[in-house]
Protein backbone atom coordinates (compact mmCIF):
# COMPACT_ATOMS: atom_id res chain seq x y z
CA UNK A 1 0.00 0.00 0.00
CA UNK A 2 1.27 3.48 -0.88
CA UNK A 3 2.19 5.84 1.92
CA UNK A 4 -0.68 8.24 2.64
CA UNK A 5 -0.57 11.80 1.38
CA UNK A 6 -2.51 12.83 4.49
CA UNK A 7 -2.69 11.16 7.89
CA UNK A 8 -4.28 12.28 11.18
CA UNK A 9 -3.99 10.38 14.46
CA UNK A 10 -5.65 11.29 17.77
CA UNK A 11 -6.02 14.94 16.73
CA UNK A 12 -7.77 17.53 18.88
CA UNK A 13 -8.09 21.28 18.30
CA UNK A 14 -9.93 23.68 20.60
CA UNK A 15 -11.57 26.45 18.57
CA UNK A 16 -13.84 27.77 21.38
CA UNK A 17 -16.87 25.85 20.12
CA UNK A 18 -19.09 23.53 22.13
CA UNK A 19 -16.31 20.94 22.06
CA UNK A 20 -12.90 20.68 20.40
CA UNK A 21 -12.67 19.31 16.89
CA UNK A 22 -11.53 15.71 17.30
CA UNK A 23 -10.30 13.34 14.59
CA UNK A 24 -9.40 9.89 15.92
CA UNK A 25 -7.87 8.57 12.70
CA UNK A 26 -7.82 9.40 9.00
CA UNK A 27 -5.58 8.21 6.18
CA UNK A 28 -5.88 9.38 2.58
CA UNK A 29 -3.92 7.47 -0.04
CA UNK A 30 -2.48 9.05 -3.20
CA UNK A 31 -5.27 9.57 -5.70
CA UNK A 32 -7.99 8.49 -3.25
CA UNK A 33 -11.30 10.36 -3.19
CA UNK A 34 -12.72 10.77 0.32
CA UNK A 35 -15.79 12.69 1.53
CA UNK A 36 -16.28 13.75 5.14
CA UNK A 37 -19.77 14.46 6.48
CA UNK A 38 -20.59 16.01 9.86
CA UNK A 39 -18.37 19.08 9.74
CA UNK A 40 -20.14 22.44 9.99
CA UNK A 41 -18.67 25.58 8.42
CA UNK A 42 -16.49 26.33 11.46
CA UNK A 43 -15.07 22.83 11.91
CA UNK A 44 -14.51 22.46 8.15
CA UNK A 45 -12.41 25.63 8.18
CA UNK A 46 -10.46 24.39 11.21
CA UNK A 47 -9.88 21.05 9.47
CA UNK A 48 -8.55 22.74 6.32
CA UNK A 49 -6.23 24.96 8.38
CA UNK A 50 -4.92 21.94 10.29
CA UNK A 51 -4.24 19.68 7.33
CA UNK A 52 -2.49 22.42 5.37
CA UNK A 53 -0.25 23.24 8.33
CA UNK A 54 -1.70 26.73 8.73
CA UNK A 55 -2.42 25.88 12.36
CA UNK A 56 -1.21 23.11 14.66
CA UNK A 57 -3.29 20.64 16.67
CA UNK A 58 -3.44 20.89 20.46
CA UNK A 59 -2.92 17.13 20.56
CA UNK A 60 -2.10 14.38 18.11
CA UNK A 61 -0.17 14.11 14.86
CA UNK A 62 -0.94 15.35 11.36
CA UNK A 63 1.36 14.13 8.59
CA UNK A 64 1.46 15.60 5.11
CA UNK A 65 3.28 13.46 2.56
CA UNK A 66 4.91 11.59 5.45
CA UNK A 67 6.01 14.67 7.37
CA UNK A 68 4.48 15.99 10.61
CA UNK A 69 3.14 19.53 10.43
CA UNK A 70 5.04 20.31 13.64
CA UNK A 71 8.26 19.86 11.63
CA UNK A 72 7.50 22.81 9.32
CA UNK A 73 10.26 25.27 10.17
CA UNK A 74 9.31 28.65 8.69
CA UNK A 75 7.04 30.43 6.23
CA UNK A 76 9.11 29.45 3.20
CA UNK A 77 9.01 25.81 4.27
CA UNK A 78 5.26 26.07 4.82
CA UNK A 79 4.69 27.53 1.35
CA UNK A 80 6.36 24.51 -0.24
CA UNK A 81 3.82 22.34 1.59
CA UNK A 82 0.82 24.51 0.70
CA UNK A 83 1.82 24.46 -2.97
CA UNK A 84 0.93 20.75 -3.00
CA UNK A 85 -2.68 21.52 -2.05
CA UNK A 86 -5.57 22.96 -4.01
CA UNK A 87 -8.54 24.36 -2.10
CA UNK A 88 -12.11 24.78 -3.35
CA UNK A 89 -13.80 27.12 -0.90
CA UNK A 90 -15.87 30.26 -0.83
CA UNK A 91 -12.90 31.68 1.09
CA UNK A 92 -10.81 31.25 -2.08
CA UNK A 93 -11.18 34.68 -3.66
CA UNK A 94 -12.08 35.15 -7.31
CA UNK A 95 -11.83 38.68 -8.70
CA UNK A 96 -15.40 39.25 -9.84
CA UNK A 97 -14.64 42.15 -12.18
CA UNK A 98 -12.12 40.07 -14.15
CA UNK A 99 -13.17 37.52 -16.74
CA UNK A 100 -13.17 33.79 -16.22
CA UNK A 101 -10.03 33.46 -18.35
CA UNK A 102 -8.25 36.27 -16.49
CA UNK A 103 -9.01 34.59 -13.15
CA UNK A 104 -7.75 31.24 -14.41
CA UNK A 105 -4.56 32.79 -15.80
CA UNK A 106 -3.59 34.14 -12.36
CA UNK A 107 -2.00 30.89 -11.03
CA UNK A 108 0.51 31.25 -13.88
CA UNK A 109 1.04 35.01 -14.18
CA UNK A 110 -0.23 38.36 -12.94
CA UNK A 111 -0.13 39.76 -16.48
CA UNK A 112 -3.83 39.38 -17.21
CA UNK A 113 -4.75 42.54 -19.15
CA UNK A 114 -4.53 40.90 -21.59
CA UNK A 115 -2.91 37.51 -20.93
CA UNK A 116 -0.47 36.12 -23.45
CA UNK A 117 -1.79 33.68 -26.03
CA UNK A 118 -0.02 30.81 -24.25
CA UNK A 119 -1.51 31.64 -20.84
CA UNK A 120 -4.94 32.23 -22.34
CA UNK A 121 -4.88 28.79 -23.94
CA UNK A 122 -3.90 27.17 -20.61
CA UNK A 123 -6.74 29.00 -18.86
CA UNK A 124 -9.27 27.95 -21.48
CA UNK A 125 -8.12 24.34 -21.22
CA UNK A 126 -8.75 24.49 -17.45
CA UNK A 127 -12.18 26.01 -18.00
CA UNK A 128 -13.14 23.26 -20.45
CA UNK A 129 -11.82 20.58 -18.08
CA UNK A 130 -14.17 21.64 -15.29
CA UNK A 131 -17.14 22.05 -17.62
CA UNK A 132 -17.42 25.81 -18.01
CA UNK A 133 -19.20 26.83 -21.21
CA UNK A 134 -17.07 28.70 -23.75
CA UNK A 135 -19.64 31.50 -23.74
CA UNK A 136 -18.51 32.33 -20.19
CA UNK A 137 -14.77 32.57 -20.88
CA UNK A 138 -14.71 36.32 -21.55
CA UNK A 139 -17.48 37.28 -19.14
CA UNK A 140 -16.77 38.70 -15.66
CA UNK A 141 -16.55 35.80 -13.25
CA UNK A 142 -19.02 37.62 -11.00
CA UNK A 143 -21.73 36.94 -13.60
CA UNK A 144 -21.47 33.16 -13.15
CA UNK A 145 -24.17 31.31 -11.26
CA UNK A 146 -23.20 29.38 -8.12
CA UNK A 147 -22.47 26.20 -10.09
CA UNK A 148 -20.24 28.18 -12.42
CA UNK A 149 -18.40 29.71 -9.46
CA UNK A 150 -17.84 26.17 -8.13
CA UNK A 151 -16.32 25.17 -11.46
CA UNK A 152 -14.12 28.28 -11.59
CA UNK A 153 -12.83 27.63 -8.06
CA UNK A 154 -12.14 23.99 -8.95
CA UNK A 155 -10.21 25.09 -12.05
CA UNK A 156 -8.07 27.42 -9.95
CA UNK A 157 -7.50 24.65 -7.40
CA UNK A 158 -6.12 22.15 -9.94
CA UNK A 159 -4.19 24.64 -12.08
CA UNK A 160 -0.78 23.92 -10.55
CA UNK A 161 -1.19 20.12 -10.40
CA UNK A 162 -1.57 19.67 -6.62
CA UNK A 163 -1.31 16.28 -4.94
CA UNK A 164 -4.44 16.92 -2.85
CA UNK A 165 -7.53 19.07 -3.37
CA UNK A 166 -9.64 20.04 -0.36
CA UNK A 167 -13.31 20.93 -0.95
CA UNK A 168 -14.63 23.04 1.93
CA UNK A 169 -18.46 23.00 1.82
CA UNK A 170 -18.22 23.69 -1.92
CA UNK A 171 -21.92 23.19 -2.70
CA UNK A 172 -23.35 25.74 -0.24
CA UNK A 173 -25.92 27.72 -2.21
CA UNK A 174 -25.49 25.69 -5.41
CA UNK A 175 -28.67 24.95 -7.37
CA UNK A 176 -29.84 21.38 -6.53
CA UNK A 177 -30.20 20.38 -10.18
CA UNK A 178 -26.51 21.12 -10.79
CA UNK A 179 -25.13 18.95 -7.98
CA UNK A 180 -25.03 15.58 -9.74
CA UNK A 181 -23.02 16.94 -12.66
CA UNK A 182 -20.64 18.79 -10.33
CA UNK A 183 -20.03 15.65 -8.28
CA UNK A 184 -19.32 13.65 -11.42
CA UNK A 185 -16.97 16.38 -12.65
CA UNK A 186 -15.06 16.35 -9.34
CA UNK A 187 -14.45 12.63 -9.64
CA UNK A 188 -13.56 12.79 -13.33
CA UNK A 189 -11.03 15.61 -12.92
CA UNK A 190 -9.45 14.01 -9.84
CA UNK A 191 -9.26 10.59 -11.50
CA UNK A 192 -7.76 11.94 -14.72
CA UNK A 193 -5.14 13.91 -12.81
CA UNK A 194 -4.62 11.23 -10.13
CA UNK A 195 -5.28 13.80 -7.42
CA UNK A 196 -6.40 12.85 -3.92
CA UNK A 197 -9.51 14.72 -2.81
CA UNK A 198 -11.12 15.39 0.56
CA UNK A 199 -14.65 16.75 0.28
CA UNK A 200 -16.18 18.28 3.42
CA UNK A 201 -19.90 18.64 2.78
CA UNK A 202 -23.27 18.54 4.51
CA UNK A 203 -24.86 17.02 1.40
CA UNK A 204 -24.76 13.22 1.76
CA UNK A 205 -25.84 12.59 -1.83
CA UNK A 206 -23.05 14.85 -3.13
CA UNK A 207 -20.61 13.08 -0.80
CA UNK A 208 -21.57 9.66 -2.13
CA UNK A 209 -21.35 10.80 -5.76
CA UNK A 210 -18.07 12.71 -5.46
CA UNK A 211 -15.98 10.19 -3.53
CA UNK A 212 -15.18 6.49 -3.37
CA UNK A 213 -15.15 6.53 0.44
CA UNK A 214 -17.55 8.49 2.66
CA UNK A 215 -16.99 8.94 6.39
CA UNK A 216 -19.23 10.60 8.97
CA UNK A 217 -17.75 12.39 11.98
CA UNK A 218 -18.89 11.44 15.47
CA UNK A 219 -18.07 14.77 17.20
CA UNK A 220 -17.89 13.44 20.75
CA UNK A 221 -15.30 10.77 19.95
CA UNK A 222 -13.70 12.02 16.74
CA UNK A 223 -14.36 8.66 15.10
CA UNK A 224 -14.96 8.74 11.35
CA UNK A 225 -17.56 6.06 10.65
CA UNK A 226 -18.47 4.62 7.26
CA UNK A 227 -21.60 2.60 8.05
CA UNK A 228 -24.26 5.00 6.77
CA UNK A 229 -23.13 4.80 3.13
CA UNK A 230 -23.56 1.05 2.84
CA UNK A 231 -27.06 1.38 4.31
CA UNK A 232 -27.88 4.15 1.84
CA UNK A 233 -26.75 2.13 -1.17
CA UNK A 234 -28.57 -0.96 0.09
CA UNK A 235 -31.86 0.89 0.48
Amino acid sequence: MSDPVLELRDVSKDYHGLRPLRIASLRVAPGEQVALVGFDQSTAEIFVNLVTGASLPDRGVIRLFGRATTEITDSADWLTVVDRFGIVSRRAVLLEALTVVQNLVMPYTLEVEPPSAEHRERAMALAREVGLAETTFDRPVGELDTAGMFRARMARAVALDPAVVLFEHPTAGVEPDALADLAARCRAVASARRIATVVLTADRAFAAASASRVLTLEPATGRLASGWLSRLRGA
